[in-house]
């Protein structure tokens, strides 16, 4: 079975506050297959943030090179990027960045609308995607009359509702209380598996990193296997 997102010698570098260059990833492999869950986990400054902004095409590399389903980021112009994101990946951050002016139900509709979809189709996946978070009853409201439980599983329905291929999560449960942050787990990884979608998640969850298929330490620029479970720092 081939790759649905692969990095190759993949490095980032910024330029730190004196000047001077900082490499963040030093030369990372990677290769991500449909449905599996991948849980990268490592200290906090050690570039997991970055990497999941590469692998979306948030960001560009220093070097390396990134393909989707084949298809180099390299080659694709930001109007390409754009609609590579809108249509094959989905994201959920630490916050549900929602749009506060609109319901709960508009928020999951908006990748749609954006994608061209008439309004009924889009009406129609949204709510769909919303009953499959437990949030059938709370469509009609905005993020501010919702919980933070309840934000972040409207999040996880925006960033599954135009059925991505890859899934991207940057601790998505890291702003939730110990029940909720265990809800929005479980919708990730059973959605996720549901769908067939890969998910990449980076976490300091131990607890979520120990459901993954696959858990990597990102640590000195690069990936390492995690033998056991019981290493995850």
């Amino acid at each position: 079975m081939s790759a649905i997102l692969e990095a190759r010698g993949v490095r980032k570098t910024y330029r730190g506050g004196d000047d001077n260059p900082v490499e963040v990833l030093t030369g990372i492999d990677l290769s991500i297959y449909r449905g599996q869950v991948l849980a990268v986990v490592g200290a906090s400054g050690a570039g997991k943030s970055t990497l999941l902004h590469l692998l979306g095409a948030l960001d560009i590399p220093t070097g390396g090179d990134i393909a989707l389903e084949g298809v180099s980021y390299a080659g694709l112009s930001e109007e390409a990027k754009g609609d590579l994101r809108n249509s094959r990946i989905g994201f959920v951050f630490q916050f549900h960045h929602l749009l506060r002016e609109f319901t709960a139900l508009e928020n999951v509709m908006m990748p749609l609308l954006i994608a061209g979809w008439p309004d009924g189709r889009a009406r129609s996946r949204a709510e769909e995607l919303l009953a499959a978070v437990d949030l059938a009853g709370r469509m009609s409201h905005r993020p501010a009359e919702l919980s933070g439980g309840e934000q972040q599983r409207c999040a996880v329905a925006r960033a599954l509702v135009h059925d991505p291929k890859v899934l991207l999560a940057d601790e998505p449960s890291g702003n939730l209380d110990f029940v909720n942050s265990g809800r929005v787990h479980d919708l990730l990884l059973n959605l996720a598996r549901s769908f067939e979608t890969a998910l990449v998640v980076a976490t300091h969850n131990r607890t979520l990193a120990e459901r993954a298929d696959r858990i990597l330490l990102l640590e000195g620029g690069r990936l390492h296997p995690v033998g056991t479970t019981q290493a995850v720092p």
